[in-house]
């Protein structure tokens, strides 16, 4: 054999065994990238608990030793975000569909399967968007899935087709035994149980209320005989538990976007689960359901913008570049919150109180009046001081490490004796159900008079069916481009000069818009607002800002009820 062959043979050897090399190690890629991924199985079961309405506020607060026992022994965020709206299809929907209301289209309670605004972006076994209980089916055929829940509506939200067990139940007490029963009799591969009464609760009393807490503890004991049926069922070493919520609340309702709605608790515990693991990285409740599917080993629907909470299983990581930014607790301003009146308040006559607090030591608060944010060069907070005119109260606590809160706000309105300050008021019942704003002007008013603020809650009305007129003129100082804001619940209108801003009608829970008006001259422009509910809960607030003027309460110092 010449130099020439023997060299040729030598390429061909050495060809061969990349070749070899490089299969093996492309199988042995696919292989670790199978027992990396999704599609390896983490538990063989998974029970999601959904309390309605539950906040973190509530967890924090209320007597709930199954819950710290779960955070304590595993993974947890009480900084988990809902989807807007904060109601409860939207919101149930995402979490169980992995993705938002652009994608699955169930924008609102008024949903329906064969009424809604527009069509998922894609369908999976049934006309709707996939959610986890399809996605189980299909990957999983021998599954057995179940589907436990308190309020009714959750019923329409998945497919009907992909469940072994369907049950609405009325009464917290009874969907949670009847969930019991089930996991103890069938060891189900993936079981979801809606609570619906810690809502019922912030409705009814009020968040934050006595009764609210103490339907949290409720819901905490429920939570207990879901995990004692698990151990019962001899599955609970081998099963994954995850607590949330759908929304939280202000007042007596949510629907708004204020974070003591848009927050959630997230915890989830069990095989596989870190132990005590605060988690750092942002939560969405789409991230649900991609959990659920991560954890049973199931591939998610391409079309879900949820993904899996990994940092939460052990030898798992947090996303590089995922944490959240450490804040402080930020401090309370009093007079403190009620119902959606923001802190703050009105005061006739007289001076205001501001008093600031923080839970914390060791750290100093500083403030601003005029709304902007506070900084460290920001007014020492040394005690309580008096306001003697309209201002926006901004407070932050700061630490000897550089780390600081968010900032807390509170609106305090001071009038001054024989200013002529006041809006004229007409108040209205409507013999109909309402749906939008009525005509005022071809109705009779049911009594008239004059309050200092835009406003309903000084107004004495019935629970539904009424309408409120506002009438007055809102000094403007400096022309400029203004933006006008109503929060209701239900429908309002604002009007400027007799020019429609700021649209808000229709039924609905408290909700914000805004409109943007050109004011080209100072002095008193005519003001307008008009008002109704439809029924239950009732709220009316109007903000502006300007130049010169930060976002707040229109100063009831600022409105007169002549134009001169």
């Amino acid at each position: 054999m010449n130099v020439f062959s023997t060299r040729l043979v030598t390429l061909f050897v050495i060809l061969a065994i990349a070749s070899q090399a490089t299969f093996l190690h492309s199988c042995k890629s696919a292989s670790a990238e199978k027992q990396e991924g999704a599609l390896v199985p983490t538990a063989a079961h998974v029970i999601v608990i959904g309390v309605d309405g539950m906040s973190p506020d509530g967890v924090e607060k209320a007597n709930t030793p199954v819950m710290d026992d779960l955070m304590k022994n595993g993974a947890y965020t009480l900084h988990a975000r809902g989807v807007l709206p904060t109601s409860s299809s939207p919101n149930w929907a995402s979490m169980i569909m992995g993705a938002g209301t652009e994608q699955h289209g169930m924008t609102s309670n008024d949903y329906e399967r064969d009424d809604f605004p527009f069509t998922p972006v894609v369908t999976g076994m049934e006309d709707i968007f996939p959610t986890i209980f399809g996605t189980i089916r299909q990957q999983k055929k021998d599954a057995e899935i179940g589907a436990i829940y308190h309020w009714d509506g959750f019923g329409r939200l998945f497919e009907k087709s992909a469940v072994n067990y369907d049950k609405h139940i009325d009464g917290e007490k009874e969907t949670a035994a009847d969930a019991a029963k089930y996991i103890k009799e069938k060891k189900p591969t993936f079981t979801f149980i809606h609570l619906d009464h810690v809502d019922g609760a912030g409705h009814g009393e009020g968040h934050g209320t006595p009764a609210y807490y103490k339907a949290v503890s409720l819901a905490d004991s429920l939570i207990g005989v879901i995990i004692q049926a698990a151990k019962d069922a001899g599955i609970y070493d081998n099963t994954i538990i995850i607590v949330s919520a759908d929304h939280g609340g202000i007042g007596t309702g949510h629907g708004g976007e204020s974070l003591a709605e848009l927050e959630i608790p997230f915890i989830i515990a069990g095989k596989g689960i870190k132990k005590g693991y605060k988690i750092k990285q942002p939560v969405y409740t789409y991230d649900n359901a991609a959990t659920v599917a991560y954890a049973l080993g199931v591939q998610q629907p391409y079309a879900w913008i949820g993904r899996p909470v990994k940092a939460a299983f052990e030898g798992q990581s947090e996303p590089a570049g995922s944490e959240l930014k450490e804040m402080l607790a930020a401090p309370k301003i009093y007079p403190d919150r009620v119902s959606y009146s923001p802190p703050g308040g009105l005061y006739v006559n007289k001076d205001a109180t501001v008093e600031i607090k923080s839970e914390l030591t060791g750290v100093e608060i500083r403030y601003t009046l005029d709304g902007t944010e506070p900084n460290k060069n920001s007014t020492l907070y040394n005690g309580p001081f008096a306001l003697n005119k309209s201002a926006i109260v901004k407070a932050r606590v700061f630490d000897k490490n550089g780390k600081n809160s968010l900032s807390a706000e509170a609106f305090f309105r001071v009038i001054k004796p024989g200013s002529g300050n006041g809006v004229k008021y007409a108040y209205y019942e409507s013999p109909i159900e309402l749906s939008y704003v009525p005509v005022m002007q071809t109705m009779k008013p049911v009594r008239t008079g004059t309050v200092y603020e835009l406003r309903i809650d000084s107004i004495q009305h019935r629970d539904a069916q009424f309408a409120i007129m506002l009438d007055g003129y809102l000094q403007i100082d400096t022309p400029g481009a203004y933006r006008f804001y109503t929060s209701s619940d239900d429908g309002s209108k604002l009007y400027i000069d007799g020019e429609l801003v700021t649209d808000n009608d229709g039924d609905h829970g408290v909700r914000s818009e805004a409109g943007d008006i050109e004011i080209k001259t100072p002095g008193r422009h005519a003001i307008k607002v008009t008002y109704f509910n439809g029924g239950g809960g009732n709220w009316l607030d109007v903000m502006y800002k300007g130049p010169g003027i930060g976002k707040q309460i229109i100063p009831a110092d600022k409105l007169f009820v002549s134009a001169k």
